[in-house]
């Protein structure tokens, strides 16, 4: 496990003690630490909390994030299902899963809008979802990602897996099987759907879940929201509020300077120069962090209930799964 809040944590303790007249207070009262889970892949998690430490955004609103990095997903989720860690950023669907197993996370606050997702093809006369039918599609089947396609799918009578052939794998694979010709699409993430068609123009995106989901539901559709475990919020009851402050400020930053936050996903998670830039200047990269709590609790209470009725999920998860203050 690695942790990348040295530096970080050498500049906020640094800011802390200076130009203040209240260093005694605040050596007896230090600001309190979130543990926040991040990863090596160059995805949300670790590019957006990276963006917090090197702006200080956590210091600012009265918290250190202490970030520890995983190598996989499952070894990130099983992080916040044991309490190793306080707080990450996971798929809706995924969250509505530990609760109902027992896990006692909170959705805080929302993240990257479902504009992230995209299915990419080659062929030219593969225009949609709908002409994939038959065809070879590489996808990661244990993904929220899935979930959130099939369900889409099954609204317009199409079967996933009777309707065409799917090769499992993560979206790295998925990115390599589309490279090599061995399927017809793939279901991608941003920045490697960028990435990808830098590397080949030919490429196409033929699905884009933000749209599919606003003409299903009229809403915005949330791929990933943030989740804290409920010992985190009683060991510091107003961190759900600090943690969204923080999120909103990496939003604005995002929006306002996106050279900037190119520059340290160049430095920290090692994109190549102007593909995080490129992506969230075509709003493929969205992230807009608001609290869960307000009016975007519908929308994600919405997609709980079509996990159930899609068969993912058994059943809802209780009301308590979205924080409320």
């Amino acid at each position: 496990m690695t942790r990348l809040s040295r530096r970080a944590f050498t500049l906020g303790t640094a800011a802390t003690l200076m130009g203040t007249t209240m260093a005694t207070v605040s050596r007896a009262q230090p600001i309190p630490k979130i543990r926040v889970g991040s990863l090596t892949l160059p995805v949300f998690a670790p590019i957006i909390v990276n963006i917090m430490k090197a702006r200080s955004f956590d210091t600012k609103n009265g918290f250190e994030a202490d970030v520890q990095v995983y190598p996989s997903f499952s070894a990130y989720y099983a992080g916040l299902a044991t309490g190793e860690i306080d707080t990450l950023i996971g798929g809706p669907t995924y969250f509505q899963k530990l609760r109902l197993e027992g896990v006692p996370l909170r959705i805080i606050a929302t993240g990257a809008t479902l504009a992230d997702l995209v299915l990419v093809a080659r062929d030219p006369a593969i225009k949609s979802l709908a002409d994939l039918k038959g065809k070879q599609l590489a996808a990661d089947m244990g993904s929220g990602q899935f979930q959130i396609l099939s369900i889409y799918a099954r609204s317009n009578k199409i079967d996933l897996a009777k309707d065409m052939t799917l090769v499992n794998a993560n979206f790295a694979v998925a990115r390599a099987q589309l490279a090599a010709s061995r399927v017809d699409a793939a279901m991608i993430i941003e920045p490697i759907a960028t990435m990808m068609m830098k590397d080949d123009p030919a490429l196409k995106i033929i699905f884009n879940a933000n749209d599919a989901w606003k003409q299903l539901t009229g809403n915005t559709g949330w791929e990933l929201v943030y989740a804290m475990r409920e010992d985190a919020i009683k060991k510091v009851p107003d961190a759900p509020q600090k943690f969204v402050a923080a999120l909103q400020d990496v939003t604005s930053y995002l929006r306002t300077d996106p050279d900037g936050a190119d520059r340290i996903a160049v430095e920290t998670v090692k994109l190549p120069p102007g593909i995080l830039k490129e992506a969230v200047l075509a709003k493929r990269w969205d992230f807009d962090a608001k609290p869960a709590w307000g009016a975007e609790r519908k929308g994600i209470w919405d997609t709980f209930e079509r996990a159930v009725a899609a068969g993912f999920h058994p059943k809802l998860p209780d009301e308590a799964i979205i924080y409320a203050p």
